[in-house]
This record gives C-alpha cells, structure tokens and sequence, in this order.
C-alpha cells in the first residue's frame, strides 16, 4: 500500500486530538501490574505498541509475540524474570536483531534465569521468572534508555533493592526521569545523585492515573506548522508542564517561527511569520525519538544541520541514520555522518539525485512515514509506502491530516 499526501494550502486551522503518551502507558501499565491491586489505567495510549504489551500482560498463555514492539521486549523481559513460570518471548525478524543481552546480563546478575533460545544476545527469549535479589550494578549510559527503565521499574519489587551506576554519558535521560517521575507518582521513593541511582525494596501503592497525550506525535504538527505560512493548531490535552522530556520541543521550534500557549484543553500553537534560520546545530542525546523530524523539516526548509547525540538511533525499529540519509537523498539532500552518532548537511540540493515526487521506503519505522508526511508542503507530493506503520504510536494520523487540509489518496 502506498499514500500520496499532498496540499495545495500553506495557512493551516485545526484541531487535533493527539494520541496518548505511549511512553507513559507503557510504563504505567508495568507499574499496574507490579502493585497487584489494580486500577483501570484511564487513556491509555491505542498504539500497537502499548496494545501488545497490556495483551501481553493480561493473557493466560506464558508465549509472547510483540512483533516491533521494543518497548515491550524490554519491559516484559525485565518483569517475567520476577515473575514465577516458564515464559518465552518472541518478535518480529527486525526485534531478534535488535541486541538485548546488556539487559539480561543485567537481569542474571540479579539471579534471573534467562535463556537465548535462537542467537546469542538477542531474541527471541526463554524466561524462567524467580525470586530476584538486588545490588548495585554497573550499565553503559550511553545504550538504549529503555534498558535501564525496565530495570528501575521492577527495583521497589527485588529484594534489597536496586542501585543502578551510569557510566559515561548518558543517553535520553529525559526518558530515564520519565521513568522515575512515574514510579513517584505510585509511591516509590529514589535517590539520584550524580550517576547513580538507588531504589530501595518497597511496595507501590495503586492509584487512579490518567495518560497525557503524547509529545513524540506532537512534533509532527509542530513541523507542519513550520512549514506554513501562518495558521494555528490546538493539540488536545497536551501539558506544556509535562512528565515527557519531547515537551522541549515546544522551545525549539520557536525558531522556526512557532509560539506555544498553554490553554485549558490543550496547547494551542501560532505561527505569524516566517523565520529563517542559517544553521541548526543541536545535540540529540536527551530527545532522539524527534530527530527525524526536525532532519526532514531542515531539508524542506532548506537549512543545513548538523546533529549530535545519535547513536542510539542505529538499534531503533530500522537503523534510522541510514534511513535517513537514504530518503532524504530523494528531496536531493545528501546527508553525511561526519562520526557515530552524527548526521549532518550543507544545505545544498542535488538536482541528480531528487526524486520529482518521492517514494519514501518507511523500513517498518512508524516515525519515518510521520516525520515524512509533512514535507509535501514544500511543495510537492510525497508518497508512502507501508503508511499503516503509523498504528505502532499514531493510529489516527491520516485522519488527522486530512481534518488539517491534506489530501490523502490511496496509490497501487
């Protein structure tokens, strides 16, 4: 299946009920069943992602398929192995060549009993959940955050406790304090200092707990309003003071041009002049999952970059620095990544390589076909293949765009 999105407008008015944080329910749907006492968690999020994980954790079979679920492969790893039975865990041909053995061997030294069952160091898993018994363990700080999350979340539950010490740099901290600020929010109490975190043995205390809409699916609309000339969007039940780090964006984008005002239901965005800037230079390191957005929205803008703080973009859904620089070689950008980690551009178009209207391949990326999209207001249309990939995070986001003015229209 392939879209064809196009629009012949550049002023744009709507109102767009953003999808739930699936950041957020995922962690709170861990946190759930860690307490025992339940309560119906309000708003979750309606993405694949967190759809797989509350099957997963809902259903009497002890076999578990998450298909591209990352952050149910690492969150459910992380709790089966406290969780008395036989357990296996599977995905799709992308996930078992995603690395996960920097958590397990985390997990085994804490007398968990976990098994590869196809190639070392990566799923597909067999998980003999048993008691497991804390003490201070060393990680990378630099590898994916989601190792680290699915360690803290189950910490209150092992015996002593966790302290967990970060070395080197660490990556999307953003996302680590996500994790923290939740487990607070149930009862739990840490200690971060420097790099070290320390969660001493304790219960979590069940509460009514309601999602807020998601700031990764907000990026896009912020590009889309860059890319305008004027107009105004209201984002439904987004926080401008929020739990997810992406809510830096909301300063970001002032450079292009996009003012953010918080209001009662939502924060409503505004944009009355073009801003062109020489060269965005940013550092990634805390926000990663945005940085297709803003690579597609320099190159439809123009306006050469150079990205930092990337490396963990090579063990996403796709390696996303190839991506990249495959799909936006089709606008006639050829992007270069000067070290690991780095993606950068001079600003300049090469007629040669430019697609007339580009195909983009979305590597079963959910964040390629969203951040893609929004270029057709460049002034061109701009085809996607695979565009259902979206449902992983943003199932609504067809609709939405047409709500917006987009033509959206079905191509063979």
């Amino acid at each position: 299946m392939i879209y064809e999105v196009s629009i012949d407008k550049k002023i744009i008015k709507a109102t767009v009920n953003l999808p739930s944080s699936k950041s957020i329910s995922n962690r709170a749907l861990i946190i759930n069943a860690l307490s025992y006492r339940p309560y119906p968690l309000l708003n979750l999020s309606d993405s694949d992602d967190t759809k797989v994980l509350e099957a997963a954790l809902n259903s009497n079979n002890n076999k578990f398929d998450i298909g591209h679920a990352g952050t149910a492969m690492r969150f459910l790893t992380a709790y089966l192995a406290k969780i008395v039975g036989e357990w296996e865990v599977t995905g799709s041909e992308r996930m078992q060549q995603r690395p996960i053995s920097i958590l397990v061997d985390a997990l085994k030294s804490l007398c968990a009993q976990i098994e590869y069952t196809k190639n070392e160091g990566f799923p597909p898993l067999k998980i003999f959940g048993s008691h497991l018994t804390g003490k201070t363990i060393e990680l990378d700080g630099s590898v994916s955050s989601q190792y680290i999350s699915a360690l803290l979340l189950i910490a209150p539950t092992i015996e002593n406790g966790l302290t967990i010490k970060l070395k080197g740099e660490i990556t999307s901290r953003s996302y680590i304090e996500l994790t923290l600020k939740l487990m607070a929010k149930f009862g739990i109490e840490y200690h971060w200092e420097g790099n070290e975190i320390t969660v001493h043995e304790q219960n979590y205390f069940a509460r009514d707990f309601t999602v807020e809409a998601d700031w990764s699916g907000a990026s896009y609309w912020y590009e889309i309003l860059s890319l305008c000339d004027s107009g105004e969007i209201l984002l439904k039940n987004l926080q401008l003071e929020s739990l997810q780090g992406d809510a830096n964006i909301a300063g970001w984008f002032t450079q292009f041009g996009v003012i953010s005002t918080q209001k009662t239901d939502g924060v409503m965005l505004t944009k009355n002049e073009n801003i062109s800037s020489e060269k965005l230079v940013h550092d990634f390191i805390e926000n990663p999952d945005v940085a297709q957005t803003l690579a597609c929205l320099c190159v439809a803008c123009k306006i050469p970059f150079h990205f930092s703080g990337l490396k963990t973009l090579k063990i996403k859904e796709t390696d996303r620095i190839t991506a990249l620089q495959n799909e936006l070689a089709k606008f006639g950008a050829e992007i270069s990544e000067p070290k690991e980690g780095e993606l950068a551009w001079d600003g300049k178009i090469n007629s040669a390589i430019k697609s007339e209207i580009p195909l983009i391949e979305t590597y079963h990326d959910h964040r390629m076909a969203l951040a893609f999209a929004p270029m057709s207001l460049a002034g061109f249309p701009v085809k996607i293949n695979d565009p259902m990939v979206i449902t992983k995070s943003y199932p609504g986001f067809w609709e939405d765009l047409k709500t917006a003015g987009f033509t959206i229209s079905l191509k063979k």
